[in-house]
């Protein structure tokens, strides 16, 4: 999570998460961030005070050893009265460093504030790392697509009982014999398979960095596979479940999708840093460059055509205007704080729930694009809130340490 905007909390003590019938996850309960990152469906640009992206022509990749690396650089903390800002502070120590080239941490909340950076703004240069620079933002901009979904459900424009069927007739085969709701796609519940991806070994993806995958053809390979259970009877985390989402919003709207989340949650949260990069490939404006850690050597990853998922970010301000009814009316606010009823569930409608014990809860998304990794969460009545913009250099592989080292820690 990464974002600059400053916002007051509110204080209210909300109520506790509904449930519904309980069956089983393919994904086991994790400490907040270990459900990795999984690229979103959107690509979102923004900035950690908040970060946006993409743009740029293709170049040639840029290499750094990492043993030959610049020295850490001194970190940066503008505000520090902050209750955990000591374990903050020292999440920031020592980069850059085979984690993580850069980072910037916001944590607030009823009882301070903490704003820090650290790091290096690219590898050659040591030039200190940026604290407003744009970042890709991930899967952090699921909470943008289901705030989009659910505005359209306060409207009565769409139920979330209505089904895949209905809405986008003809799309799912005859194999998927049972209704898969909007609410089956929102909590991960649908039961329909991954598409197909720019996946594979790393070489194989940074070969393919710059090609593009419509996604008209994601969506034909994994309806054809068929359902891989009945919707509702287990939750697995996929983001063919939000790409199905971005196709009912823009067949029930008339618009693209960008422009509807556009419209609808960045202009109102004034997320004026973040937009969608369509099919550019490199970051709008001011960034810090990202790296991918191959073999002990830094690659430069920080062009990435991403068009292959959709997303979204300005990680603080999306933060408390969703947790405040700002982005979700709040008829409809509730479904983002309700996990099914299944074994293992921890996702709702675009966040996940993370119980840290002593009964401290949290419920928050972390995403990751190849050299970024993003995350926002918070304490549902915004008591303890932190957002984090890191240029991870295994961001896809390693979303939960990152989030451990620089998320976690606001919470005690």
């Amino acid at each position: 999570m990464h974002r600059r905007a400053t916002e007051t909390a509110m204080h209210r003590t909300a109520p506790s998460p509904r449930t519904s019938p309980r069956r089983r996850s393919r994904r086991a309960a994790a400490p907040f961030g270990a459900a990795l990152c999984a690229v979103t469906t959107l690509t979102l640009l923004s900035t950690a005070t908040l970060p946006a992206a993409a743009n740029a022509p293709v170049a040639t990749a840029r290499t750094a050893s990492a043993s030959t690396q610049s020295p850490a650089a001194a970190h940066v903390v503008t505000r520090d009265d902050h209750p955990r800002s000591e374990a903050l502070r020292a999440a920031l120590v020592g980069l850059p460093d085979d984690e993580a080239t850069a980072a910037v941490v916001l944590a607030g909340g009823r009882d301070g504030r903490f704003e820090g950076s650290a790091g290096v703004r690219d590898i050659r240069s040591g030039r200190a790392a940026l604290a407003d620079g744009r970042i890709r933002a991930g899967s952090v901009t699921k909470v943008v697509n289901a705030s989009v979904v659910l505005q359209l459900a306060a409207e009565n424009r769409l139920s979330l009982d209505s089904t895949v069927q209905e809405l986008l007739p003809g799309l799912l085969t005859d194999d998927f014999t049972q209704p898969v709701t909007v609410r089956n796609l929102l909590n991960h519940t649908s039961g329909i398979q991954a598409g197909a991806g720019l996946n594979g070994p790393w070489e194989e993806q940074y070969a393919h960095r710059f090609d593009r995958l419509p996604v008209a053809e994601v969506v034909r390979t994994a309806v054809a596979k068929g359902p891989a259970f009945a919707p509702g009877e287990q939750q697995q985390y996929l983001n063919i479940n939000y790409t199905l989402l971005a196709l009912i919003v823009e067949k029930v709207t008339g618009q693209p999708f960008e422009a509807e989340a556009t419209r609808r949650v960045l202009r109102p949260l004034r997320m004026r840093a973040s937009y969608f990069p369509g099919d550019e490939v490199g970051i709008r404006g001011a960034h810090n460059r990202g790296y991918q850690l191959v073999d002990g050597v830094r690659v430069d990853v920080t062009r990435w055509r991403m068009t292959d998922r959709w997303a979204a970010g300005d990680l603080e301000r999306l933060l408390v205007g969703v947790f405040t009814g700002k982005a979700v009316p709040r008829s409809q606010l509730e479904e983002m704080f309700t996990v099914p009823d299944i074994d293992g569930a921890t996702m709702s409608a675009g966040l996940e729930r993370f119980d840290l014990g002593d009964g401290m809860v949290v419920w928050g998304k972390s995403g990751a694009r190849p050299g970024y990794n993003a995350g926002i969460a918070a304490t549902r009545n915004l008591s303890r809130t932190v957002v984090y913009a890191v240029t991870g250099t295994t961001a896809k592989e390693s979303g939960g340490p990152v989030a451990a080292r620089f998320g976690i820690p606001a919470f005690g």
